[in-house]
């Protein structure tokens, strides 16, 4: 069995746990070591239960707090070149902690959990976005996405869980208050995706096993709960309670696949 679950999706801080067969990863490790040992409790695990921590990419909220954690925890550390020289270059790297160099798009183990990273349009310097599997069932891991492309589509097909990215409404970031130069970046093709968004990238999909999805890095001043989820069950065709919400304080508790 998997399962997976979040510690909290949003722009103050991103992690989440997935585990299989023993095996235990976060993806990102945007809250501070004892918040996010903290969160972790909740789920009934311990820092020293994790494995490895797999970075999408050098921003503040994904990776700002990774090799803390891992230099607390002795978890290994993976991330892309671009990924670590930004961290390096803005000194946000640890001593003693010696990040695992991933490729974008080659695939590896830890324990018994397969890694895939998969690369994706983002403002940042070599990010990438992630699939987790323990051999017969797939977790999408997609929170940071300006656009999507063939690629990203192709990768996320025929997922048995996906955690999606639904950050904005557009006519909520459009009528907000934050300055335009942001505004163009958050909308623009390496920001964010928009509910509208979210949900052309569903219906494109492969849907045929899908067990779980979830809404993720919604944004607290441009999107609501209510818009994120029928964004996407409208495209899935389902009720919106069905659809799951991943939090900036509560993340999501276990969900399993099986």
């Amino acid at each position: 069995m998997m399962r997976f679950a979040s510690l909290g999706s949003g722009s103050k801080g991103n992690c989440l746990v997935a585990e299989a067969g023993g095996s235990r990863v976060l993806i990102d490790c945007g809250l501070a070591p004892k918040e996010a040992g903290r969160r972790l409790a909740r789920l009934g695990l311990e820092p020293g239960d994790i494995d490895a921590i797999l970075v999408t990419h050098e921003h503040d909220d994904h990776a700002g707090h990774a090799h803390a954690f891992a230099a607390r925890c002795g978890a290994s550390v993976w991330m892309t070149h671009g990924t670590m020289r930004a961290l390096q270059e803005a000194r946000k790297s640890s001593e003693g902690v010696e990040p695992r160099i991933i490729e974008g798009r080659g695939a590896f183990a830890i324990g018994a959990i397969e890694v895939l990273p998969f690369t994706v349009p983002h403002d940042a310097r070599e990010p990438v976005q992630y699939v987790l599997s323990d051999g017969a069932r797939r977790l999408g891991v997609l929170t940071d996405l300006g656009t999507s492309t063939a690629h990203v589509e192709a990768t996320l097909s025929g997922c048995d869980a996906l955690v999606l990215e639904t950050n904005h409404e557009p006519d909520l970031l459009r009528g907000g208050s934050y300055p335009k130069w942001l505004k163009d970046r958050i909308g623009g093709p390496f920001g964010h995706l928009s509910n509208p968004a979210a949900a052309r990238l569903l219906a494109s999909l492969d849907r045929s096993r899908l067990q779980h999805l979830i809404c993720a890095h919604l944004s607290q001043q441009n999107n609501r709960p209510d818009l994120a989820r029928a964004a996407l069950a409208g495209s899935l065709g389902c009720a919106e309670e069905w659809v799951g919400l991943a939090t900036q304080d509560e993340g999501f508790g276990w969900r399993d696949l099986r």
